[in-house]
């Protein structure tokens, strides 16, 4: 089942953010948010009338970091002994084709293209024995933006993974998948800079939820960031960025220069 966020276009009034099904070539409402209670309504639209928007609403994005070994050595640093986990503000969420805009504030922007994990339920101090991938409604596609400079001077990882836009997030949610084996990549202008697996990650997906579920309470509608493969690298002005994810789609973000 495919999830998705999105506005009617070509409406005479503001159009209104809904929820819906995408089934072929259209998107059915729902009521309801889909980490709720919801109910499929009668009303639909064709999928080429509406514009998709990030199809999450999050309280935290938890990420990952280094959670690939190249990645990890690509940027000098050690495979960590636990999981390396940080937060992005939901301020920093954009929609499929909206722009990521730079900053002024930093002269090394990067693009990490990632599996994203969506919760279902809300979980706390999960044991081994819990069946962790029953807590998540599914899974999207994330590209982590970075102002790399800013996180090297930094040390830790705030200020560089938290400006607005910084955190592009689509097309939909797939929640019929396997995160086992997936393929991710990132291609920049067409061409191909990242290209992994999640068999790859140094900690799977059912690992890293009973892990944070440990240290804070995951909520209906929070996001997981998995972590990046090898191949991170600068995004300029007037550059197109691709996260795909196999099972999911492509998430495609157009690069705007610094706003004054």
């Amino acid at each position: 089942m495919k999830i998705c966020r999105y506005v009617t276009r070509n409406t005479a009034s503001p159009p209104s953010p809904r929820f819906g099904l995408i089934e072929g070539e259209s998107v059915t409402e729902i009521s309801g948010v889909p980490w709720g209670a919801w109910t499929r309504s009668a009303h639909f639209s064709r999928l080429a009338d509406v514009r998709l928007l990030a199809p999450v609403e999050p309280s935290k994005i938890v990420c990952v970091g280094r959670n690939y070994a190249a990645h990890a050595a690509e940027l000098g640093n050690e495979v960590p002994k636990e999981p390396l986990i940080f937060l992005k503000p939901s301020s920093s969420i954009v929609g499929p084709e909206e722009p990521v805009v730079l900053t002024k504030f930093s002269r090394q922007v990067e693009h990490e293209g990632e599996l994203a994990l969506v919760v279902g339920r809300r979980c706390s101090h999960l044991r081994d024995s819990d069946d962790a991938l029953a807590y998540l409604l599914g899974y999207t596609c994330l590209n982590d933006i970075t102002a790399r400079d800013l996180q090297k001077s930094d040390v830790q990882f705030t200020r560089g993974k938290s400006f607005d836009t910084f955190c592009p997030v689509g097309p939909h949610i797939e929640t019929d998948l396997d995160p086992a084996s997936l393929h991710v990549e990132t291609h920049v202008n067409g061409a191909l800079r990242q290209s992994g697996k999640t068999s790859l990650m140094i900690y799977p997906v059912p690992f890293l939820v009973r892990w944070i579920s440990r240290m804070m309470t995951l909520l209906p509608g929070d996001v997981i960031a998995t972590g990046t493969p090898a191949g991170v690298g600068p995004l300029a002005a007037g550059d197109s960025v691709e996260v795909a994810v196999s099972g999911i789609g492509v998430l495609r973000n157009p690069v705007q220069a610094p706003q004054d």
